[in-house]
């Protein structure tokens, strides 16, 4: 990811378009350097090089160009789309997704020139767009029947907690019945609707070569045969699967590293105890479908009669030739039970509260325990994040020296911030790989799906690591669309500034209490997210050691750069560094404001307490007057009121004594009765539910 050097508005593309068409036809004689700067790069804080002057690494910084004088530099979708045909007719090997060649001319641009974040310029190919539309209709129909039974389910889990009056009403009333549980299939497909087999995950696989690219989508039930077999012309293949910290996520990349000899090692950039890369990422995940998933996850986990189906259906598809073994082995000694709910509980995001931070060694740790209870963050309450919720994930790294690359992360959020976001969250997560606009893998494959191998400045494993750990790491942010929605740290500001207004707000009752709570949850997430960005710094700071150390070696080696003109290593990763230098700081900002803000909504509340405690002393005093004045005349009335009454009968009635005191005595107890049982009724609600939760897990069991 580059910082943009471009913006512009969504609502002003016809014209963009227009204006490109007509300019497009009119330069037919553009030169080599124009058709460069068509592909310089829109997302590069740290590449200020550029084909004018022909320094790579440089570190100025372009003069952002006018919307008028981009756009005559772009070409048309139709003009993209018969570039691609004709390019794809030169090829004589088929692909299976996308294949582009380029020119000789074309192999010398950068990475960073080739890299836009205007959506014509990367357009897809109409038949590859068609395809995703059919995937995601397909995918919404499927939503739809399954949300159908997780309704029913919530309402057959909420039924259990009736009160007491609906116990009673329901053999009358049908209404105040409880619901009916869903079927026992429904129940199956809706455990595999949210979290599938672990032979059935997604698997992405990405080859790229010199002037082409490949992508291909397989199941991880396949997955050995991709890492064992690499095709002579692909000089990287990325394997990226969507696998959190579990005991398949262990095997998985021990299996990967035990068939092929392991690349140069990040020493300084890599973990302490291994050296391989890894980082912790934001990102931003729908509200909804993030309670959904763990709905699910505990109400079905409890069903024993679903337990033996779904760890049937764990490994059904199979066809791997160690991958199951292997995790059966790891569960048994760690002692954890290969279920194919403990394997599918490494899928569950870790909200910002929740989970270890990076550096996790084993399984045991990445398995944290899991709660229905979703926390209300701060960023929620500003209008454009009201549906989002901010989650963690780690990003790992495992590279051989073959030129196989393999990726592991449950990651399935919104990476990019824009004004699109909420279409983003409708999308499945398995397939958020396929939307470069909202996914930061997404987008790396893309970046290269052109020009593949010809734009690195080097055609090596290391420099297409540090490539996509550079680009994953400095999410979530909103530069990747020219900054068409508020940022992350924008919004916090909005949020720390519609606290100081309620700070001083007069005063009411229970107000402070959830003023201090939102300033506590607001300085808790600012403190996550200022500690991940610290261990961002201090992984980029490793990093440019070890690409240092990489580029000695290979000039020691003499060792020609693949391209010259491009994007080195070292300019890589010094952008990232900066860009997280400048989030860390900018969070860390926000902390103090937020905490200053807060010590000073003590000390005013404690200003208002002392008044408070003046004018409290005043109607004390008066009290205390009325008070001497009651006790004097009270027991004056108590004898004055005994004594006058008529002791023998009741005047003016044929009623006796025996019968006055036998109706208001029955009514007096009613009235005592109703007032404890209205005192108590906490109490006795709280020890009802807790009866009828004991005889539910009773009966489960």
């Amino acid at each position: 990811m580059e910082s943009p050097d471009r913006i512009e508005e969504e609502n002003g593309e016809d014209e963009v378009w227009e204006l490109t068409s007509q300019n497009t036809k009119s330069s037919s004689a553009t030169s080599n350097s124009d058709r460069d700067r068509r592909h310089s790069s829109s997302a590069s804080a740290s590449s200020a090089n550029t084909n004018r002057d022909n320094s790579p690494g440089s570190n100025g910084r372009r003069t952002r160009p006018s919307v008028a004088s981009v756009a005559s530099g772009l070409p048309t979708v139709r003009e993209m789309h018969d570039r691609r045909t004709s390019s794809q007719a030169s090829l004589t090997v088929p692909s299976s997704t996308h294949i582009s060649s380029v020119s000789t001319e074309e192999t010398l641009v950068s990475s960073k020139n080739v890299l836009t974040n205007f959506q014509k310029v990367a357009a897809r190919d109409p038949g590859i767009e068609e395809d995703r539309i059919r995937k995601l209709s397909r995918y919404n129909t499927e939503y739809l029947r399954q949300k159908s039974v997780y309704n029913r389910l919530i309402d057959w889990s909420d039924g259990s907690h009736r009160c007491f009056r609906n116990q009673l009403l329901s053999p009358i009333l049908s209404s105040r019945r409880r619901p009916p549980l869903p079927f026992k299939e429904d129940l199956l497909g809706l455990a595999c609707h949210y979290y599938p087999a672990r032979a059935d995950l997604k698997v992405q696989v990405c080859d790229f070569g010199l002037g082409r690219a490949e992508r291909h989508e397989i199941t991880l039930g396949q997955v050995e045969e991709y890492w064992q077999n690499k095709p002579d012309w692909v000089d990287v293949r990325w394997i990226h699967a969507p696998l959190g910290l579990g005991l398949t996520h262990s095997s998985v990349e021990d299996i990967f590293l035990h068939d092929g000899q392991r690349g140069r090692e990040f020493e300084n950039g890599g973990n302490a105890e291994w050296p391989y890369v890894e980082t912790e990422v934001l990102n931003l995940r729908s509200h909804k479908n993030f309670q959904e998933m763990r709905d699910v996850y505990l109400l079905l986990g409890g069903f024993k009669e679903l337990q033996e189906e779904l760890d049937q259906c764990s490994f059904k598809n199979d066809e791997n030739s160690s991958l199951q073994s292997d995790v059966e082995w790891r569960a048994g000694h760690l002692d954890m039970p290969p279920s194919f709910w403990t394997l599918v509980a490494s899928d569950m995001p870790w909200q910002l509260t929740e989970g270890l931070a990076m550096g996790i060694r084993g399984p045991m740790e990445g398995l944290q325990p899991i709660s229905r209870h979703i926390d209300q963050q701060m960023i929620a309450t500003h209008p454009f994040y009201r549906d989002s919720h901010m989650v963690r994930n780690i990003f790992r790294c495992f590279h051989r020296s073959d030129g196989v690359l393999l990726t592991l992360s449950p990651m399935a959020g919104v990476n990019y911030i824009d004004k699109k976001m909420s279409q983003h969250f409708s999308e499945p997560t398995h397939a958020i790989f396929d939307n470069e606009n909202a996914s930061a893998p997404g987008y790396v494959f893309q970046a290269f799906a052109d020009q593949g191998t010809s734009t690195w400045h080097r055609r090596t494993i290391e420099w297409f690591l540090t490539y996509l750990i550079t680009e994953v790491g400095v999410t979530p942010h909103a530069c990747r669309q020219g900054f068409n929605a508020p940022s992350i740290e924008l919004a916090y500001q909005s949020v720390i500034q519609d606290l100081k207004r309620r700070r001083h707000a007069p005063w009411r009752k229970n107000e402070t209490v959830k003023l201090v709570r939102d300033y506590l949850a607001c300085v808790d997430e600012l403190t996550t997210v200022k500690q991940i960005c610290a261990k961002q710094v201090s992984l980029f700071k490793g990093m440019q050691q070890d690409v240092r150390k990489f580029e000695s070696e290979d000039s020691r080696a003499r060792k020609l750069p693949d391209n010259p003109q491009g994007e080195t290593m070292q300019a890589r990763v010094k952008w990232a560094l900066n860009m997280v230098k400048q989030r860390h700081d900018k969070f860390e900002n926000l902390l103090i404001e937020a905490q200053q803000s807060m010590e000073a909504l003590f000390q005013l509340r404690s200003i208002e307490q002392n008044e408070l405690a003046i004018v409290s002393d005043s109607q004390n005093k008066a009290v205390l007057i009325f008070t001497g004045v009651t006790i004097v005349f009270l027991p004056l009335s108590f004898f004055t009121s005994y004594y006058g009454m008529n002791l023998s009968t009741i005047t003016n009635t044929e009623k006796t004594e025996a019968y006055f005191w036998k109706l208001c005595g029955t009514i007096a107890f009613i009235i005592v009765l109703v007032v404890a049982l209205g005192a108590t009724r906490h109490y006795l609600k709280r020890l009802w539910k807790g009866r009828r939760r004991v005889k539910h897990h009773h009966s489960m069991a």
